[in-house]
């Protein structure tokens, strides 16, 4: 269902995602660990925010794609009281 601030897109296509990064008037926000891992392998990604959180589950989607060299900036970090971190990147080129 699209929205005024929300697209859905059915399949990926760089070319597109490209394209709508350039027109954009605002950030555009990928969620999703398989997505996301497209967009970073296209060089779509120009910023990274990451919450670790501390749990343990075993397994799993990795955040960050499988034998892709991403190279991250640390921008900044934020603490929470729950334990959880926010780490905010800049995928640098």
């Amino acid at each position: 269902m699209d929205t005024a601030r929300t697209r859905l897109e059915h399949s990926f296509a760089p070319d597109a995602v490209r394209q709508l990064k350039e027109t954009a008037a605002r950030d555009l926000t990928v969620g999703g660990p398989g997505l996301a891992a497209r967009t970073l392998q296209a060089g779509l990604v120009d910023e990274c925010h990451l919450f670790v959180t501390p749990v343990a589950v075993g397994g799993g989607t990795p955040a960050l794609p499988r034998h892709a060299q991403v190279r991250l900036a640390l921008l900044s970090e934020r603490r929470f009281d729950s334990g959880v971190v926010h780490l905010h990147y800049r995928v640098a080129v």
